[in-house]
Order: structure tokens, then C-alpha cells, then sequence
């Protein structure tokens, strides 16, 4: 009697796995699906109280050379490491531009505009908002990439919109020679509100001085409900190189010791009040917290924390 062939698990598993692709051998090759390579979602929303915040990707580039924008004062080897440990690349790195858009369910208040109007606006209509809904555009600072977007072919980008930033800010740059600052703002400082530090965008929206970045650079306590978020806007430029090592300085902070000063302030009440925030340049959807790890700290993405509501 001959025995039967001993089969083992793997040889099973190989000939299950070769059925369907003799199958679909027998039936001739079916057109391939093309490659579309990488793609970004354009929006995130989440609830804060009775408020919703969405933040939207009104544009992603990659940049080539990271240590040449931060890290400065850290010599070569010490930023590799740190880069390696993240799993993130010191060859480039990828910039995100991500301004919030605040409902109260009375105003539609957007922070800061991108680099171009076009593009701020496509990712604002794919979340549902359109240009002539905002009612207010705060500016968090003045560099181009947040005031980019107020101005579209010479005309204001947002129609219906009236404008928000902190005194501070505004005179420093007004008193600079800087040809974005005369295009896109100053044609439209009639039509501005100034405000300092504890200063009121709306109800349950705070301005709280964050300087160094910029001259008069601002971040906005937003609550309701009892329940609380940061816009960070650029207080941290990135979520290793200068979130988690908040002393390294970054070439596009204006005055690095004091935006290294303003970094350890704002991360430690983040850290110790467990206070969600969005950050204009955080990996999509940038949302997240705030860790401590020793004496430093940690980016904690956002998962499904404020997706959820209370029943």
C-alpha cells in the first residue's frame, strides 16, 4: 500500500496562494489599475465644546536639507541621531501648511490664509466652508505663508471677511521694508482689529501674546463648554526638530532665544493641562498633545480623542 504524501502547512499555504493567480491566468491579464501615488486628505474636524475646528491642508511641500533650518545651534552627528531615532529623513523634510477654521455656530472665524488664495480655498470648500462664509480672518503673524492667501488677482480673497491681528505684530512689520507685508495687508489695515495679549477674537477665543517667532507672534486659547484647544500656529515648527527639542533654533524664528523661551512656556502648560492643540506645520491632520519625556517632550498625535461626543 503506498503511503500518502506527507503536506506540510507551508507547502498548503503556497498552493492556496497560487490558485487565484492560475485562475486569473486562464481568464488573460485584466487592464492594470494605474499608480496614483501619494495622496493628502484636505481637512480634519473635531469638536471643542460646542465649537467645531477643522483644520484644512491648504498645501504640503517637501524641502530638501532640514539642517539648514533646524537644529542650528546642534552640530551634525547630535541631529542625525535625533532624526534616525525618529525614523525621519535628514536628506528632506516635508512642510505642512494647515490653517484652522473655527464655527462657534455664529461666526466662521479663519486663522491665517496659506501661501496662495486658490489653494486655501479649494481645501476650504472640500470641508464644506466657502470664501464668502468667513466672517473673520485672524492672522496669527505675518510671514507668507499665513498671509499669503488674503489677496487673490489684487482683490481680498475673503469678501465678506473682516480681519484680526495683534498690535505687536502689525507695527513691527509695518515699520519693515518686506513687499508681501505692503500687498497683502496694508491694503486692508482699515478694515483691521488689534488686539494684545488676553484680547478677544469672539467668545471663547483668547489671544495670548507668543513672541520670538515673529515681533508679536500670537497663538488663540479657544473654550467651550469646559472644554479647551490651542491653535499653536507656529510656537513649534516642527514636531521632532523643535517641538521635542524646543531650545534648537530655527532659522525662521526672528528672535531664537526668545521663541526657544516661548516653545518651553507654552509646552509646559500644554504638557501639564493635557490641553489638545493644532499647530499650522504639524504632520496632517496636526492635532495633538503634548508629552514629557525626562526633561524633554514628546508630539502625541490626535487619534479619535476629539472625534468622539458625550452622550
Amino acid at each position: 500500500m503506498t503511503a500518502s504524501p506527507k503536506i506540510s502547512r507551508r507547502t498548503a499555504l503556497a498552493g492556496a496562494a497560487a490558485l487565484p493567480l492560475a485562475a486569473a491566468a486562464s481568464r488573460g491579464a485584466q487592464a492594470a489599475a494605474p499608480v496614483a501615488g501619494a495622496s493628502a486628505p484636505q481637512f480634519m474636524r473635531v469638536k471643542v465644546g460646542a465649537f467645531d475646528v477643522t483644520n484644512i491642508l491648504a498645501g504640503t511641500r517637501t524641502v530638501p536639507g532640514p539642517k539648514n533650518i533646524f537644529g542650528l545651534n546642534v552640530d551634525d552627528d547630535t541631529f542625525a541621531q535625533v532624526s534616525a531615532d525618529a525614523n525621519i529623513s535628514t536628506e528632506a523634510a516635508q512642510f505642512f501648511f494647515h490653517p484652522p477654521v473655527v464655527n462657534t455656530g455664529e461666526q466662521l472665524i479663519l486663522f491665517d490664509t496659506g501661501l496662495q488664495g486658490p489653494a486655501t480655498v479649494a481645501a476650504l470648500e472640500a470641508a464644506g466652508y466657502t470664501a464668502d462664509q468667513v466672517d473673520i480672518v485672524v492672522l496669527t503673524h505675518m510671514h507668507g505663508d499665513h498671509i499669503g492667501g488674503l489677496m487673490t488677482d489684487g482683490a481680498p480673497t475673503f469678501p465678506n471677511a473682516s480681519y484680526i491681528t495683534g498690535r505687536t505684530e502689525y507695527d513691527a512689520w509695518a515699520k519693515m521694508d518686506n513687499e508681501n507685508f505692503e500687498a497683502k495687508v496694508r491694503p486692508l489695515a482699515e478694515q483691521m482689529t488689534f488686539l494684545e495679549d488676553g484680547g478677544t477674537v469672539a467668545s471663547g477665543i483668547t489671544a495670548m501674546s507668543a513672541f520670538g517667532h515673529t515681533p508679536g507672534h500670537t497663538v488663540y486659547m479657544l473654550e467651550s463648554d469646559g472644554k479647551q484647544m490651542l491653535l499653536g500656529a507656529d510656537f513649534a515648527n516642527h514636531y521632532v526638530w523643535s517641538l521635542a527639542h524646543p531650545t534648537w533654533e530655527v532659522k525662521f524664528d526672528m528672535d531664537k532665544q526668545a521663541a526657544a523661551d516661548t516653545r518651553k512656556t507654552v509646552l509646559d502648560m500644554l504638557s501639564a493641562d493635557k490641553i489638545p492643540f493644532s499647530s499650522y506645520h504639524m504632520p496632517f491632520p496636526a492635532f495633538g498633545y503634548v508629552d514629557t519625556h525626562g526633561e524633554g517632550y514628546h508630539y502625541v498625535p490626535h487619534t479619535y480623542q476629539l472625534l468622539m461626543t458625550e452622550s
